[in-house]
């Protein structure tokens, strides 16, 4: 939005102010991937299902560490005990899913950590939710604002001339919109056992939109 407004008292010269709107878009490179991988166990008993998720999970975490995932970056995120039915109502067994949320802050590395808990739980094993994100985007925040001033100057000092006025300091800055970051999600899959998981990060856009108040000059 444009504005050009007078006013009684003085902001310039002439008492006239300008609003102009100014954004940027830039594009960071995700440095962190997270995901959720669960095991699905069923067995005739709910002990039995629960002790063999107990040894899949142990080996799957293990598996994870091992490909450089830290303990701390490892977190249980839901864990169910439910029976089992037939059509006719009758009890059959019972199952386990134990899901654990993963980051990583190598992800050139994922790769190879999820395969490596595939082959260590089998056909027991899923994927859900691959997201990517950027750890710290300050530097990118900053480029992003000095971009979106930059275009409001240029918006304003351009429509000053048409009116036959000059830019003066400004008033005002109102930092209007800053679009964080979000995850790129990717969906729930079953994940067999098998060698280099391709994983790509590509880039993820962060914008900023500036609200900015001129004086404006005779």
């Amino acid at each position: 939005p444009i504005q050009l407004v007078s006013h009684s008292a003085p902001a310039g010269q002439n008492g006239a102010q300008i609003t102009v709107t100014g954004s940027a878009t830039v594009q960071g490179t995700p440095d962190t991937l997270s995901f959720t991988i669960g095991v699905h166990n069923t067995a005739s008993t709910a002990t039995a299902a629960l002790e063999a998720n107990n040894a899949e999970v142990g080996k799957l975490e293990a598996a994870l560490e091992a490909k450089g995932v830290a303990a701390t970056d490892l977190q249980t995120s839901s864990l169910d005990i439910y029976e089992n039915q037939n059509s006719h109502g009758v009890v059959t067994g019972f199952s386990v899913d134990d899901d654990l949320n993963v980051t990583m802050h190598n992800v050139s590395a994922a790769g190879a950590a999820i395969d490596a808990g595939a082959q260590a739980v089998g056909n027991d094993v899923s994927l859900y939710g691959i997201s990517f994100s950027i750890s710290n985007e300050s530097a990118l925040l900053a480029k992003a604002r000095a971009e979106a001033m930059l275009n409001a100057r240029t918006e304003a000092s351009q429509l000053a001339a048409g009116a036959g006025l000059t830019l003066g300091s400004i008033v005002k800055v109102i930092d209007e919109e800053n679009s964080q970051p979000q995850p790129v999600f990717y969906g729930a899959a079953s994940v067999p056992a098998r060698a280099g998981v391709p994983i790509s990060q590509g880039t993820q856009p962060i914008s900023v939109q500036v609200s900015v108040v001129y004086s404006l000059n005779s």
